[in-house]
């Protein structure tokens, strides 16, 4: 197993997850709410960092691997999930939007590795929506988890939790519709074959 300094953040995303899930069991006597949402917040978005710096870094060093391709974005999907269940668990989203967005994940992780294992995988390569569904519910996660008013200097800015649902609902109609659109690329495959995954 390779280990490079790219590795090593998508391991720490791995290990950071655990607290973004643990800091809502902190009884009420050690932090209060405000500051349970403040930290998973906070974890969630230097997680989130450190999938951007991973890739970034891994292209820039030369430090590409098999094996780093595989555990980056099953590192992404359980960090995703596991903000997903959390945000169920605490009412702020509902678990249909959970349910749309975790089981496209696993619909088209599915359909990649077996375009990949019949030679077609450059068919469903991620494009431009799904980067943009990407980036509304990794804003709306940890907008979600913070769910309160955004100050700076004092005032109030906007609140979290509006703009969070909304950003929420935009990703998974987004979800849907890429999903839609890499099963309309792979269609042509799936006839073929007989409709047979």
């Amino acid at each position: 197993m390779p280990f490079n300094f790219p590795i090593f953040l998508t391991w720490l995303r791995i290990v950071l997850i655990p607290l973004i899930v643990g800091v809502f069991y902190v009884p009420d006597t050690m932090m209060s709410e405000v500051h349970r949402n403040a930290a998973a917040a906070t974890i969630f978005i230097l997680a989130a960092l450190t999938d951007w710096f991973d890739g970034f870094l891994a292209r820039k060093w030369n430090q590409t691997s098999a094996f780093g391709a595989f555990l980056d974005p099953v590192a992404d999907k359980l960090m995703v999930t596991a903000a997903l269940l959390v945000l169920v668990q605490l009412a702020r989203i509902e678990a249909v939007i959970a349910l749309v967005i975790v089981g496209r994940e696993i619909a088209i992780s599915a359909l990649r590795e077996w375009m990949a294992q019949i030679g077609a995988s450059k068919s469903v390569a991620v494009n431009q929506l799904g980067k943009f569904k990407t980036a509304c519910q990794m804003i709306a996660i940890p907008l979600l988890l913070y769910y309160g008013p955004v100050r700076f200097g004092g005032a109030a800015v906007f609140d979290a939790r509006v703009v969070g649902e909304w950003l929420m609902y935009l990703a998974a109609v987004l979800t849907i519709w890429s999903m839609l659109y890499y099963m309309k690329l792979a269609w042509p495959q799936i006839r073929e074959r007989g409709g047979v995954l």
